[in-house]
């Protein structure tokens, strides 16, 4: 449907390299966080990408603009710029030494507030989890702080008559959704590959240059964001440590070594 034009926002994370091979993953057990190894670079969520694309098709298909928004103390400006390259208007970036430590709620409530500061929008769209925790809550948050509603792991989308329609694939068939304007959607696996970049739209990405906002900028009092404002809190995070052993059975027959095998089974309580 043509002619409806979509002011969208997109929030989008940073993440260590999704494709850290396991025998080179690292903590720090003091901060409880990933140690990149070396030439490693972070990447954008996967299901934030994949909002980024269905915000373009929605602006593809009915027109509008669409604005980024990036959490990150320390972005690699090549990474959260990616969603420019792939055609989004504008970006902001939200850094302050308060935002460190944020769990869920508090990553919601930053991201609240910068919604709340652009004012109009209409469609907020993000991934259904990030790539790093995997918990799902932010987007649900976010929907609660601004009271708007909320559609969860969505495919394809439709703006008509003031309403936001999606649909998703359900045990048993396939689900629509429908919700009135402004309203927060989280983007899915069934909205398919995101598009690559071209070159010249990376040149011309890497000459804009970002909106930086902070917590004084967002009107969020410090003592409620970050890890001061958190709900929860990382004890440990640790990479497992996995131990095999290897006990041969040595035996003169394999009707010995058979029986001794048994023996040794239910001795450990096996069988």
């Amino acid at each position: 449907m043509e002619g409806v034009y979509v002011k969208i926002l997109v929030f989008v994370k940073q993440i260590p390299d999704p494709d850290i091979p396991p025998v080179n993953f690292r903590v720090d057990p003091q901060t409880n966080t990933v140690i990149p190894p070396p030439g490693s670079s972070p990447a954008v969520s996967t299901y934030d990408e994949l909002a980024v694309e269905a915000a373009l098709r929605l602006r593809d298909d009915q027109g509008g603009d669409i604005t980024v928004v990036s959490l990150c103390n320390d972005p690699l400006m090549n990474v959260v710029k990616k969603p420019l390259a792939m055609g989004a208007n504008d970006l902001i970036l939200l850094q302050d030494p308060a935002f460190d430590g944020g769990d869920a709620f508090t990553t919601a409530r930053v991201l609240a507030a910068a919604a709340n500061k652009i004012g109009d929008y209409d469609v907020i769209l993000s991934g259904r989890q990030a790539g790093d925790w995997d918990n799902g809550q932010v987007g649900s948050y976010i929907a609660e702080f601004l009271g708007i509603p909320c559609i969860i792991n969505i495919g394809r989308l439709e703006v008509r008559d003031g309403n936001i329609r999606g649909d998703r694939t359900i045990a048993d068939g396939r689900e629509i959704i429908e919700a009135p304007l402004p309203a927060l959607v989280t983007a899915g696996d069934e909205v398919g590959v995101a598009r690559y970049p071209k070159l010249r739209d990376i040149m011309a990405a890497g000459r804009m240059t970002p909106t930086v906002w902070n917590s004084g900028d967002l009107g969020v009092d410090p003592s409620t964001v970050g890890d001061a404002g958190a709900l929860t809190k990382v004890r440990r995070l640790y990479v497992e440590e996995k131990v095999s052993e290897c006990e041969i059975i040595e035996a003169e027959s394999p009707a010995e070594a058979g029986e001794k095998l048994a023996l040794r089974l239910r001795e450990m309580k096996i069988i």
